[in-house]
This record gives structure tokens, C-alpha cells and sequence, in this order.
């Protein structure tokens, strides 16, 4: 139940963050005809479109570690469900969920600075600092959360290779 919950949420996240990244490419397009078609640029597209890559890097790091899309060598094992697998899988997700957690840690602690402080960034816009600090600790959190749940199902689950090769018949 816990698995499948954070599974949602990394799910929605990740759709969440590619159609942030198609708005930006909308944004982005707008500027251009704005500013080259126009000569009339605008003042928000710039720090609007950096604020949601840096949301969407962050959230989409979890839809990356859920589905596989994460840099992966499988050089010496490459066979789903061997112990050597299952230990290689394991250090590699331990591995980043200590800097996942480091990152959740420290980044909470700006973010929280920020946000008692007052802070904005030193733009036009002024956005509050706590805005912008956000996506590190709850991207990282939501990583680490994942991470916990790719970490059991190494250990639990049938590999997909091996399951679908049991009922073959050759």
C-alpha cells in the first residue's frame, strides 16, 4: 500500500514535470517571437522558465528512479535476480539515497532560512527565496522515498526477465 503510494506520487510528479517542460518551450517561444518579431521583450520568461526546470529537475528525479531511466551499467551483472544483481541494485540505490538525504537535509534547512527570513531573489520578479529553495528537499525527499521502495522490491520482487521466461515452452 505504502510502495504503491509513493509510486503515485512519483508518477504524477514526473507527468507533472513534463508538461512544465513543454510550458517552458512554450514560454520560451513566446519570448522569442516577442522579442525578434516585436522587439518587444518581456521580463518574466527568463526567471519563470529557469524556477520551473529547477521544480521539475527535482520532482522528476523519483519518475526517473521508478522507472528505470536512471544511468545504469550492467557490465558484469546483467542477469535480473542473481544475488550479484540484487547486491549491485542495492548499493547503487543506498548510494543515492545517502545524497538524496544529505541534499533533503541541508536543503530543508535553506529552504526553512529563507522562508523565516523573508528573502527574495534579486530580480525583477522577486520571488520568495523559499520558492526557489523548495524543489531541492521535497525532490530529494520524494527520491529518497522512492529509493526506499526500489530498495524492497530488489529484494522481493520476481526480475521481469526471469518471470517471463517461466512459462515459455521451448
Amino acid at each position: 500500500m505504502l510502495l504503491r503510494l509513493i509510486d503515485a506520487v512519483s508518477e504524477w510528479t514526473g507527468k507533472l514535470c513534463a508538461w512544465s517542460l513543454f510550458a517552458v518551450g512554450c514560454f520560451i517561444t513566446y519570448e522569442v517571437v516577442m522579442r525578434y518579431v516585436f522587439n518587444a521583450p518581456t521580463i518574466w520568461v527568463d526567471e519563470v522558465s529557469r524556477v520551473i526546470m529547477v521544480w521539475s529537475v527535482y520532482l522528476a528525479a523519483a519518475f526517473a528512479l521508478k522507472h528505470k531511466e536512471m544511468v545504469v551499467i550492467e557490465i558484469a551483472f546483467r542477469t535480473p535476480g542473481t544475488l550479484g544483481r540484487k547486491l549491485s541494485d542495492s548499493f547503487a540505490i543506498v548510494f543515492m539515497f545517502v545524497f538524496a538525504t544529505v541534499a533533503c537535509y541541508f536543503g530543508f534547512e535553506l529552504w526553512l532560512k529563507s522562508t523565516l527570513a523573508g528573502h527574495t531573489t534579486d530580480t525583477y520578479l522577486a520571488l520568495p527565496k523559499w520558492f526557489t529553495h523548495a524543489p531541492v528537499w521535497l525532490g530529494s525527499g520524494l527520491l529518497t522515498l522512492q529509493g526506499i521502495a526500489e530498495l524492497v522490491r530488489v529484494w522481493t520482487q520476481v526480475p521481469e526477465a526471469a518471470s517471463s521466461n517461466t512459462g515459455a515452452a521451448h
